[in-house]
């Protein structure tokens, strides 16, 4: 049996924030916390210690999904993984340019976040 995983979601529409915690949850991993901005993720790392930050690319606050992504990989934060609307090519290039373990368009579903979390539980 795989382990239960702590998500953090950074998503500045609630109803689509609510939608994936909800199906994080129907697929028996916890949401630690669910925040709007950047500054907000940023904040949340150390008392949520999630296992995977998922992230739009655009948020509310001074930065966007792009900008929180670099500097949690800077502290040497948990795996990231984009969930957006905006998969133009120069979005997804600078996206992409954080490694992120995904980059998935949205609307995300319970396929791609069971596969997220194979990925996360594989890594350790």
């Amino acid at each position: 049996m795989s382990r239960t995983l702590t998500f953090l979601v950074v998503e500045d529409e609630s109803i689509i924030a609510l939608a994936i915690t909800m199906q994080i949850k129907r697929l028996g991993h916890c949401v630690g916390a669910t925040v709007p901005s950047g500054e907000e993720a940023l904040a949340a790392l150390e008392a949520v210690r999630p296992d995977l930050v998922l992230m739009d690319i655009h948020l509310s606050g001074e930065m966007d999904g792009i900008e929180t992504a670099r500097r949690i990989r800077e502290r040497g934060g948990p795996p990231v993984a984009y969930i957006t609307a905006y998969t133009d090519q120069e979005t997804r290039a600078a996206a992409l340019a954080t490694t992120p373990l995904a980059f998935l368009p949205k609307p995300v579903g319970p396929p791609e976040l069971m596969a997220l979390a194979r990925q996360v539980a594989e890594l350790g």
